[in-house]
């Protein structure tokens, strides 16, 4: 199974001089929990409801807060042909939960986000793939 079968498409993106109410809003509206940030087209990093709780409301910083300052700058990310269980295995490795999803190795442009959760309800029936779920959340719950 590939990514493209599983991944959430078309994610909307936030830029990089939105505010962290705009970045809220957004999450709350879309229903994620995280957010692809962009400068000019370009992909420069990701923000999660829990970057606007740890980096901007623990640090009093306000609503008007520039989501660049509360982003992370490291975007993890996958191609929309790699094999579900590969990319499983990965996030496993790397301890997170969601990737971006680029569309090849050419243009790197983002078509997708691709979350454990997409993985274990859309391969439930590929037992290389809940295998390889099930081991990242064996180790979430350690971690946590």
């Amino acid at each position: 199974m590939k990514v493209q079968d599983v991944m959430s498409e078309s994610p909307r993106t936030l830029n990089t001089d939105a505010s962290v109410a705009d970045a809220a809003r957004m999450m709350r509206d879309l229903h994620v929990g995280v957010l692809p940030i962009a400068e000019h087209d370009r992909l420069v990093g990701i923000t999660t409801d829990r970057d606007l709780v740890i980096r901007a409301l623990s640090e009093s910083k306000g609503p008007d807060t520039p989501v660049k300052d509360c982003m992370t700058g490291l975007v993890l990310y996958c191609f929309q042909d790699d094999d579900v269980a590969d990319v499983a295995a990965n996030m496993q490795e790397q301890q997170v939960q969601r990737l971006m999803v680029l569309d090849d190795r050419d243009s790197k442009s983002l078509v997708g986000v691709i979350s454990l959760s997409d993985i274990a309800s859309k391969g439930k029936h590929d037992e290389r793939i809940q295998s390889a779920v099930s081991s990242c959340s064996t180790q979430y719950q350690r971690v946590a």
